[in-house]
């Protein structure tokens, strides 16, 4: 392929509203241009990567016994009506009326196309189980499209569906797909991690997401130094203190705190240290507002406290005036002395002693407070909800937990009956009875995918492409390629040779100087370079490098594609 008839519109300068590493390079190497906010259209060199990253994913698939299918991107409402998700997807699904006045929705997945295809089509348990998956396009309404394709409104999206009869069958499953997820990201060449993880509006029980360790992740994971465990830090169970509750010391007292509301400015106005403070944060609940203790250093898991008896989903803090009307104070003011609301006290808070909270009162804390001597602590509501943190003991028990950041890549759910029951996907089982079928679901970000190679794989000059999924193999620099005939006689027979070979070979043709051409393969990151000039040429040689690495070789003109074959295989 000659870059001189190729689209590669390649920027000098970074867009200003590119805000991460994968958005700045795919706009500035001309792998994508936006449309609308959270949509892009995906040019020729981004379009052969995100084609290589389909053909990692099929092929794994395909190795594994799933079958794929394709469903409708539009979808209809009556199907989301019966599953009882069509008003608790809320304002990301993007709904629309056809021309009968017919509600549909632009497809954010396709739990409810799949099942209802199975209820269809499937009668019998001989036929199970069965596991279908497609590559489709996901629209999802984000309040603010950000960070490129990591977060767009329209992305592709491999989903896979599995139906079962039985635990022992879907749990064969559950372990192939979490295996062939790991392929497919170890094949494409990255570092990743397996992790427990929440289960959010798709619903079932136990699920793990596939986080690519990034830098730039949104998702904080937690993993052990002492085993296999790894959790998103939503998910991973912040253990009870070993330590008992020290005996209270001091007296309790009132103390004014002027214009001190948050941790920060109490514990620095009052010389104590953040660990010595408790907040108390209010949440909305069923029945009234609900009070939510923790120790002044750490912060509340929403996904924990969104599980709790009486709080309403979703989560939402209560207002300055539902808390002034209940409590007659601001929120910075909040504490559990003397308290008369519905209150739960994290495990780490509980433990703490001789405290400084808020006082119910602007303007005032207490200090020397202490749990039943001066506030209720009921057994029944101490319970985990804060973030884990490094250092803390591994929920498993072996070694202790260490924080990174990661890019959420794929998801797997085990889903149960949810779908099933709610939309009537049985069969007649051996005995002749009709059962509710278990359900598996598997998802995989494409596009995001492709966004989060880059930034796990670059530097400061632009990507570098795993060899897996690198839009060409090769790049050929035919420098003064318009001008000197020497270069381009030697650089139109490298790569053709190269192609008889089997290799993707991009040839740099243009008219232009060395150093755009040097900075536009930087940005590029193909894997292999070769640079033909006419200083090397003299001697029968051309100089080759790999983008991983900056120093380079001299080789024989003629030893070119033996080099390289030498060189993938290494």
């Amino acid at each position: 392929m000659r870059a001189s008839a190729l689209l590669i519109p390649t920027l000098k300068e970074t867009p200003a509203d590119a805000e991460i590493s994968s958005h700045r390079l795919m706009l500035r190497a001309g792998l994508i241009r936006r449309v609308a906010a959270g949509m892009y259209t995906w040019l020729p060199v981004g379009l052969r990567v995100l084609r290589k990253v389909e053909t990692i994913i099929r092929q794994e698939l395909d190795r594994s016994g799933a079958q794929e299918v394709l469903m409708p991107f539009v979808q209809p409402a009556e199907l989301w009506l019966e599953s009882k998700r069509w008003d608790q997807m809320g304002p990301d699904m993007l709904r629309l009326k056809d021309r009968h006045e017919r509600d549909f929705c632009l497809g954010p997945t396709h739990e409810e196309v799949i099942t209802d295809l199975v209820r269809r089509e499937i009668k019998s348990y001989k036929q199970l189980p069965c596991n279908l998956y497609q590559i489709n396009l996901k629209f999802r309404d984000e309040i603010r499209p950000r960070f490129g394709v990591m977060r767009a409104r329209e992305f592709l999206m491999k989903d896979g569906y599995s139906f079962h009869t039985d635990q022992t069958s879907f749990e064969a499953t559950y372990g192939e797909m979490h295996d062939c997820y790991g392929r497919i990201l170890t094949r494409i060449g990255l570092e990743f991690r397996a992790v427990l993880a929440d289960t959010g509006n798709i619903g079932g029980s136990t699920s793990h997401e596939f986080q690519v360790l990034a830098r730039s992740g949104e998702d904080r994971i937690a993993f052990s130094d002492g085993s296999d465990y790894a959790a998103n830090v939503e998910e991973a169970e912040a253990l009870a203190p070993r330590d008992t509750r020290p005996a209270a010391n001091e007296p309790l007292t009132k103390v004014p705190t002027p214009g001190k509301h948050t941790i920060d400015d109490v514990a620095a106005f009052l010389d104590v240290s953040p660990m010595r403070t408790l907040k108390t944060l209010v949440v909305t609940g069923d029945s009234g507002p609900v009070a939510l203790v923790l120790r002044g250093d750490h912060e509340l898991n929403e996904v924990k406290a969104r599980k709790l008896p009486g709080v309403r989903a979703p989560l939402t803090f209560a207002s300055e005036a539902v808390i002034r009307a209940a409590i007659d104070c601001s929120p910075g003011s909040i504490g559990p002395v003397g308290l008369s609301l519905p209150t739960f006290v994290d495990r780490s808070a509980a433990v703490v002693a001789d405290f400084v909270c808020g006082a119910n009162e602007d303007g005032f804390h207490y200090t020397g407070a202490n749990w039943l001597r001066d506030a209720p602590l009921d057994a029944a509501h101490v319970v985990d909800l804060r973030n884990v943190v490094d250092g803390d003991p591994s929920p498993d028990g072996r070694g202790q937990l260490a924080i990174t950041r990661g890019i959420e890549v794929g998801h797997i759910f085990q889903l149960g009956r949810k779908y099933s029951d709610t939309m009537g996907a049985t069969v007649l089982d051996s005995d002749g009875s009709t059962r509710a079928l278990i359900m598996g679901c598997y998802g995989m970000g494409v596009t995001r995918l492709v966004g989060a190679i880059i930034e796990q794989c670059h530097d400061q000059d632009g990507i570098v492409w795993p060899t897996a999924v690198a839009p060409f193999g090769v790049h050929v620099l035919g420098l003064n390629y318009t001008r000197s005939e020497e270069v381009r006689q030697a650089a139109d027979r490298i790569a053709t040779a190269l192609e008889s070979a089997g290799y993707e070979v991009l040839l740099d043709d243009r008219d232009e100087r060395p150093g755009v051409k040097f900075a536009d393969a930087d940005l590029l990151g193909i894997p292999h370079r070769i640079v033909v000039g006419d200083r090397n040429l003299k001697t029968g040689q051309v100089e080759y490098r790999t983008r991983a690495d900056p120093a380079s070789l001299l080789i024989d003109i003629d030893r070119v594609a033996e080099h390289i074959a030498a060189a993938v295989q290494g």
